[in-house]
């Protein structure tokens, strides 16, 4: 742990400082050249920041090629913006004052990490450290030997330092550890033997089965829910989540109180359970469509890019054969040029050289004027193809949605009829005694229990609609989208190349011209 003498400012990451650092690493007579032609801080791969009174880590977010970073011996407080540094292989941030592990979610490719010398009570918020090989984390505030079991998911950690740590005191200690993670080669710096091996395994086997059992029933667990999650993000992808099963049906009447309570009438319960069955056999037609649409989707939009890709590489290929013809004949031209003594015979080729670049950027931009013309007939074949299968696509799905709400109101007709004769039985006051309060309240007027029917089947029928809409709504924002990025792909592509034509021209040109101001000196 770090203490900031009174006289000493603290400070904070700056331009200043890491400019400086880098140039310490330079050899004294080169320190002058790297200030006069400055330094990349993106093409930076190692920054020594040790011993300068840290309190905060900041402005790292320009070192994008870091793969070793020096903050030992500072007064940091806290590990914090460090989340840009994915490529950090080695960390060192002992000897300072950092109370929590947090703010390493980022850095996956780390394998060296040092934390000696802080106040760190807990190991924790490292899970996406898995390719961590060494970890030092002596010299800090941990107390429950238990805890150490945290680090059994880092399969590829080999050298562990705890020395120094309150948990050290327990006369198991080195046991627990060496047994509870197996594959430890070192430990507090000294080569683990095959001798405390076999005592850790002795000691702790049983355990050591259950920990594995339990971990293993965690792992099941975790990828059950993963591939959940995964086939429900597949099943979002094409629109039609939670559709494979009542999820819809049960949503609908999750409220309804009134529905709940008139199931005790008779008929009622198998009139609900009827229309279950059947408006979930239309969810789950409407689902297994859905999925299949999905996939003629995915078909087209794969089928277009390979369109795009093959007449593009053909473009490219006439492209480059064009530039490789120029650059003999070029190579050619420019051999005579220089062989010829005649000034008046040199001017005239390179009139002639001269006239050949020109010619050659007409024939360049005539074919990238021809591929601009194949990519959009591509890009508006392919937005009617698109167009076809939405269209098809939201067509059924209104057709299976409008069967949805039939069944809704073939429901309601014949609620309303059962509820209705109910009454009738109840004004001749030959209602069955055993029937709830709740349903003797509901029965007590024909208004009554018609609004609230009325009012449910409004809730349900909206509801209905709105999922409907919901898939509407989610197509044509993918279709919009899919559309969106084909136009300003090419877009972009196209720009890009006649820029590099463009480029490619004028770079021929002031290669012409610099042979030229050549002579005349001459």
């Amino acid at each position: 742990m770090s203490q900031l003498p009174n006289s000493i400012e603290p400070n904070v990451i700056d331009d200043e400082m890491v400019q400086k650092a880098i140039e310490e690493e330079y050899p004294e007579d080169l320190r002058e050249l790297a200030k006069i032609d400055g330094i990349n801080f993106k093409e930076v791969t190692e920054l020594h920041l040790s011993f300068r009174n840290i309190l905060q880590i900041d402005n790292m977010w320009q070192f994008e090629s870091l793969t070793k970073l020096q903050l030992d011996n500072n007064i940091i407080e806290k590990i914090e913006a460090l989340e840009t540094l994915v490529h950090l292989v080695w960390l060192d941030l002992s000897f300072n004052n950092i109370e929590v592990i947090e703010g390493l979610d980022t850095l996956v490719k780390l394998q060296d990490l040092s934390l000696y010398s802080n106040r760190i009570s807990k190991m924790e918020h490292m899970d996406t450290l898995q390719e961590l090989q060494v970890f030092s984390i002596g010299k800090n505030n941990l107390t429950v030997l238990e805890d150490v079991t945290y680090l059994r998911r880092f399969k590829n950690l080999r050298s562990l330092n705890l020395s120094g740590n309150p948990l050290c005191h327990d006369e198991h200690y080195k046991l627990f550890v060496v047994a509870h993670l197996p594959d430890l080669l070192y430990l507090d710096f000294k080569l683990v033997n095959d001798t405390t091996r076999e005592a850790a395994d002795f000691k702790y086997h049983d355990r050591i089965e259950e920990l594995e059992q339990e971990e293993a029933e965690a792992l099941a667990q975790l990828e059950e829910k993963q591939a959940k999650q995964k086939e429900l993000e597949y099943h979002q992808t094409a629109f039609v989540e939670h559709l494979n099963g009542s999820f819809l049906f049960d949503h609908m009447f999750a409220e309804d109180t009134e529905t709940a309570t008139l199931a005790d009438l008779p008929e009622v319960g198998e009139l609900l359970q009827a229309y279950r069955k059947e408006f979930v056999s239309v969810c789950e037609n409407l689902f297994n469509f859905g999925l299949k649409e999905y996939e003629k989707r995915e078909f087209e939009v794969s089928n277009f890019h390979g369109r795009l890709q093959e007449v593009l590489t053909t473009n490219q290929q006439e492209g480059k054969k064009i530039i490789l013809d120029f650059e003999n004949e070029s190579k050619r031209r420019l051999d005579e040029i220089d062989n010829t003594r005649n000034q008046d015979l040199v001017a005239s080729k390179r009139a002639e050289y001269k006239e050949e670049i020109l010619q050659l950027s007409e024939v360049l931009m005539t074919l990238e004027v021809q591929l601009a013309d194949q990519m959009e007939e591509l890009i508006t074949e392919f937005a009617e193809n698109i167009a076809a299968i939405v269209s098809t696509f939201i067509e059924n799905v209104k057709g299976f949605m409008t069967q949805c709400q039939d069944l809704e109101n073939h429901h309601h007709e014949k609620l309303l009829e059962i509820c209705i004769t109910m009454l009738e039985i109840s004004a001749r006051n030959e209602l069955d005694e055993d029937l709830p309060a709740g349903v003797r309240e509901l029965l007590k007027d024909k208004t009554t229990i018609v609004n609230a029917l009325n009012t449910s089947h409004s809730i349900r029928l909206r509801m209905i609609y709105k999922r409907e809409s919901d898939i509407r709504s989610s197509t044509y924002r993918w279709q919009r989208s899919v559309m969106e990025k084909a136009f300003q792909d090419e877009i972009d592509r196209n720009r890009d190349r006649v820029k590099e034509i463009v480029q490619y021209i004028d770079n021929l040109m002031e290669e012409l011209h610099t042979m030229e101001m050549l002579d005349l000196l001459e």
